[in-house]
């Protein structure tokens, strides 16, 4: 066995080509880690007539960033980067939740190279059952039922750690540095939003949002800022408040200049070239908003890739 550590990059993951919409649809529909729809053996059924409904809106979304998820492209990066920076000690791996390379087949590669010791970090800074709960949970599955052995460690969360809040930080001032005058510019953090009965349960998803959040503006006194959720799909009660409504309370209030800052999103995706870069932007310039920005994503930032870098090595002093 080789003396490596190898590194499991989990993410969402994304569909590679407007064909692969419903699949990917598909699938995060049928996770009861999200999603309870009915009793289990009803959900498969219960989904594909949501997917139904949804897939041709979802895949005009796609097409107009691209025709693509850039995710897994993305997180290719982020593996590479790491892997640079650790060293010759370890090889990092990408294992997506409902798309390939999935958690199998990242841990088929795993074996191929020889190696025994495996980091699953998790690359949602704040710990939900329906994101990081999901990703460990079907890995888990994955080692059941191939037998596969490996000396496993996980990273879970790292949503107060400090060079992860030092690399928000550092892209919030450069797009603060974007405007004439910072006093003026509203920030908003936009976290993807979750069902209210998470959080009853005890998801600590909320909570570890807000600490980040406070962690952050600690380092930007003077700067106005809101926290709202967006990503809300269904009829049940989620975290409000919404982002759509949070813009509109901004733009009666009379601002005209936000940058957003999107949480629990490390990469680019829907969320962020959709969501935010088009559909928040044009609802913000009809609320009258006329400045409306967003930070870079962190994706390989050198500050965000020393944050994993950290989680790691102290991840593997810990197993």
């Amino acid at each position: 066995m080789s003396a490596k550590t190898a590194v499991l990059l989990l993410q969402m993951g994304g569909p590679d080509s407007l064909e692969s919409v419903k699949t990917f649809l598909l699938k995060l529909f049928s996770d009861r880690d999200i999603i309870k729809i009915g009793p289990w053996f009803l959900q498969p059924f219960i989904a594909r007539m949501i997917v139904r409904k949804r897939t041709a809106k979802v895949r005009e979304n796609y097409r107009q960033i691209g025709g693509k998820s850039p995710l897994l492209e993305l997180t290719g990066q982020q593996a590479a980067s790491l892997e640079q920076v650790l060293g010759d000690g370890y090889r990092c791996f990408v294992a997506m939740r409902y798309c390939q390379p999935d958690s199998a087949t990242a841990l088929v590669s795993v074996k191929r190279a020889g190696i025994r010791r495996v980091i699953a970090l998790s690359l949602y800074p704040h710990y939900s059952r329906a994101t990081t709960g999901s990703s460990i949970n079907e890995l888990q599955r994955v080692l059941t039922r191939s037998k596969l052995r490996f000396d496993l460690g996980y990273v879970r969360q790292f949503y107060d750690h400090p060079l992860y809040i030092a690399a928000l930080a550092e892209k919030i001032e450069a797009g603060l540095a974007g405007f004439p005058d910072r006093s003026r510019v509203q920030l908003f953090f936009s976290a993807h939003s979750l069902p209210q009965s998470f959080i009853d349960s005890g998801d600590p998803y909320l909570d570890q949002i807000q600490a980040t959040v406070r962690l952050v503006m600690e380092r930007f006194a003077g700067v106005s800022h809101h926290l709202a959720f967006q990503s809300r799909a269904g009829p049940v009660k989620w975290l409000e408040p919404s982002t759509e409504d949070k813009l509109h309370e901004l733009a009666s209030q009379g601002c005209r200049q936000v940058l957003m800052v999107p949480l629990s999103f490390v990469s680019d995706h829907i969320e962020t070239l959709h969501e935010i870069d088009i559909e928040y932007r044009e609802a913000a310039h009809r609320l009258g908003i006329a400045d409306f920005r967003r930070i870079e994503s962190l994706n390989s930032s050198p500050a965000f890739i020393a944050c994993l870098a950290d989680l790691v090595r102290n991840a593997v002093q810990s197993t």
